[in-house]
């Protein structure tokens, strides 16, 4: 059993609570806390499903064209091959539980967030156009390609 491990990804906290490489199903856990209107640019795997598991607050989803808001105990998959993206609705932020089989959104977080240096979330930042790159050229590394921007709270 790995010792989880803590990182600053975006705006967001996101604890990895079993890697990829603990068993052979190659089943990734990740614990994400992110504020208020946070929205990562809407986004495909190509290997892995996407499950998300919301322990708490309210977030908007849209996998393909459809959304739906999702509350505490509500569950959504993004599957691999199918466009998705979110946008936290709930003032306090949310708190999910994120499940992929395989390491490449597992890759994506290590390669691109940094260790937590304290408890909480990030200081926030507007990420720039070169930061947008780096972002998109990582993410395709990972096989996940970046086909969107950001939801907002619109």
């Amino acid at each position: 059993m790995t010792n989880d491990q803590a990182f600053w990804f975006l705006n967001t906290r996101i604890v990895i609570r079993r890697a990829s490489s603990e068993a052979a199903d190659g089943l990734c856990i990740q614990e994400h806390w992110m504020p208020y209107g946070d929205s990562p640019p809407m986004h495909v795997h190509e290997r892995e499903d996407e499950i998300f598991h919301l322990v708490e607050g309210v977030v908007r989803f849209r996998v393909g064209e459809q959304e739906r808001i999702v509350r505490a105990g509500e569950t959504v998959v993004g599957p691999k091959g199918v466009p998705h993206g979110f946008v936290v609705g709930s003032a306090a932020g949310a708190r999910c539980l994120i499940m992929t089989r395989g390491g490449d959104f597992e890759g994506f977080v290590r390669e691109m967030g940094r260790p937590a240096a304290a408890p909480g979330l990030p200081a926030p930042v507007a990420p720039t156009p070169q930061m947008q790159s780096v972002l998109s050229e990582a993410a395709a590394g990972h096989r996940i390609a970046l086909v969107g921007p950001p939801m907002g709270l619109g």
